[in-house]
This record gives structure tokens, C-alpha cells and sequence, in this order.
């Protein structure tokens, strides 16, 4: 990748790319290769953030289906997201990766605390940093976090990955062979077509802050790296006609 557009970036990674193909539990081969990729980024020089889900474990809004209370469903969800965290942190550290942790929540045994300013300082040190616990606050999505982390540490993108889809797509391609791919989108064009991108409130604070993303399928070889140089994969979405 003889070229770098991306300086700072965030990556968005769900709770269920940690499953593997079970997209259940913590598959350690899927993050040993999602860990290859980070590693590869980083030496290029991209500062590198990442947000990540807790779907592979827990699910807020099906608890609360199933009689529980939301709010304490949500708590248990940031639980899950951390969970991901340290899995993710120490395959990256066995990949020789320097990496710092932060959580949302309060949970200091473990990881640090949430604190933007230091975040910024382990970013401008080289050493990639992992945002668990979601917003700290219930009813807010992991993509929600994304995009304000992202926004909070100046990241220049948001990497928005996804198991073997390549792409926004008007209808699901796994249901639907003939649904169409869309190679650009504006934020608005997104909101406006209830398109599966992330939640409206994530894709809102990317509209107001010019924020663009790129949803790709992180299967796809290199896939981060060709993300990150500017290469053209999955779709963008940006604030530009």
C-alpha cells in the first residue's frame, strides 16, 4: 500500500465478527486474522481505534423482549462489549501490537478508563487504542459509540465492517440475489432510504460532522488495509453529492 488517505481512523467491529462463523462466543483463528490486519495497519503508520459490539454474546433489545428491564439489559450488553475487548486486546498483543483499553464504564481492575485526552496521547504514541463499554449510557448502540469516538478523537473515517456482505445494499443479498449494491452514498440519501448502514442516531452525528464511512466486509482479504489507502471497496458514505 504505497499510499495512506487515512492518517486516523476508526474501526467499527461487531460483536458478532468475533464468532466467526458461528457468529457465537469468541472464535480466537477470526481474531488472530482481524489482528494481522490492525498490526499491518498500524506499521503503516495509521493511527488505529476500534469500537467493538457485544452482539455475540448479549443483546439488549432481545432481553427486553423477553421481559427484562432495558436499561439493566443495556448494562449487561456494555459488560459483553468488554469482554471483546480484552479478547481482541491480547491476540493483538501476541501480535507484538502496543495497545491500550479504555472502557466507558467503570472497571478499573481491568482496563482504563474512558478518558479522551489520554486516548489522543496513545494514538500520537503509535499504539492502537480499543474502546469498550459502549457510550456508558443505555439505549445507545455500539455504532453510536463509533461515531462519537470516532469524532471525539478526530479520526479522519469510520470503518464500518461486516461479516460477508460487501457493502450497502438496498435489500439484503443473502435473502435477495438481485438487490442493488450502492457504491456511494450521502449520509442523508441513507437516512432518508432506512438503509441497514447503523443505527439513525449513530448516522446523524456522522451527518453533522462530515464524518464519511466505509462499510466493507471484513472477510474480503486486506480488506482494512485497502480501506485505508483510499482503494475502492464496499461503499462510501460521505456528505458529498
Amino acid at each position: 500500500m504505497a499510499n495512506i488517505r487515512y492518517k486516523r481512523v476508526m474501526l467499527k467491529l461487531s460483536g458478532e465478527a468475533f464468532g466467526g462463523k458461528s457468529s457465537f462466543g469468541i472464535e480466537i483463528a477470526t481474531l488472530v486474522k482481524i489482528a494481522k490486519q490492525v498490526k499491518q495497519v498500524a506499521e503503516m503508520g495509521v493511527a488505529v481505534a476500534i469500537v467493538v459490539g457485544g452482539g455475540n454474546f448479549w443483546r439488549g433489545d432481545k432481553a427486553e423482549a423477553n421481559g427484562m428491564d432495558r436499561v439493566t439489559a443495556d448494562y449487561a450488553g456494555m459488560l459483553a462489549t468488554v469482554i471483546n475487548a480484552l479478547a481482541l486486546q491480547d491476540v493483538l498483543e501476541k501480535e507484538g501490537v502496543i495497545i491500550r483499553t479504555q472502557s466507558s464504564i467503570g472497571i478499573n481492575q481491568v482496563v482504563e478508563p474512558y478518558i479522551r485526552r489520554r486516548a489522543i496521547r496513545h494514538l500520537e504514541k503509535g499504539r492502537v487504542v480499543i474502546f469498550a463499554g459502549g457510550t456508558g449510557n443505555p439505549y445507545m448502540t455500539t455504532d453510536t459509540t463509533a461515531a462519537l469516538r470516532a469524532i471525539e478523537i478526530g479520526a479522519e473515517v469510520l470503518l464500518m465492517t461486516k461479516n460477508n456482505v460487501d457493502g450497502i445494499y438496498n435489500a439484503d443479498p443473502r435473502k435477495k440475489p438481485d438487490a442493488k449494491k450502492f457504491e456511494h452514498l450521502t449520509h442523508l440519501e441513507a437516512l432518508n432510504m432506512r438503509l441497514e448502514v447503523m443505527d439513525a442516531t449513530a448516522l446523524s452525528l456522522c451527518l453533522e460532522n462530515k464524518l464519511p464511512i466505509i462499510v466493507f466486509d471484513l472477510q474480503e482479504p486486506q480488506s482494512i488495509e485497502k480501506a485505508v489507502a483510499g482503494e475502492a471497496i464496499g461503499t462510501l458514505v460521505s456528505s458529498e453529492e
